[in-house]
């Protein structure tokens, strides 16, 4: 989303509108308040996934949530804008298609380590998740930084 937004030029438009940019900050803001408040109102055993939770859920509704994760963090929407164009090579010509395989290649590379990520932490998580004590104070700690996070953001300046 923010790659073909950073090519159509909406994130410069994000940018240089003050209003644009603090709804989507403030939107992002109370979206990492109301998940770290959920976590730490959760009176469950803490961080324990498993396929019990994800039942009742589409895997739209899964994928609804990620992407507005990330949708709604503005920081991602300047990222792309600051970093992309330093790369674009003017006198060669055709920017828009030098952005989208910089774009893409910056997506694909952030896919391999993300995964990289998560398949050493799930191994770790598993055996601290084992643990009740520890998996519901991972559940508070989790709580915590984005209550701290969705703070942070939004008393961040424009």
């Amino acid at each position: 989303m923010h790659l073909i937004a950073a090519i159509m030029g909406l994130s410069a438009v994000i940018l240089t509108s003050a209003v644009a940019f603090t709804a989507i900050k403030w939107t992002g803001a109370a979206y990492l308040i109301y998940l770290g408040v959920n976590a730490l109102r959760d009176r469950g055993q803490g961080l324990s996934i498993s396929t019990e939770i994800l039942r009742g859920k589409t895997l739209r509704a899964i994928f609804c949530q990620g992407f507005l994760s990330d949708a709604l963090n503005p920081k991602v929407a300047i990222f792309f804008l600051a970093f992309l164009p330093q790369f674009v090579n003017v006198q060669a010509g055709h920017a828009v298609a030098q952005l989208l395989v910089l774009g893409l290649t910056v997506n694909m590379l952030a896919i391999v380590v993300n995964l990289v990520i998560v398949v050493l932490t799930t191994q770790i998580t598993a055996r601290l998740r084992s643990n009740p004590i520890v998996a519901r104070w991972l559940q508070k700690g989790m709580g915590l930084v984005f209550l701290g996070l969705g703070l942070r953001m939004a008393g961040e300046k424009a």
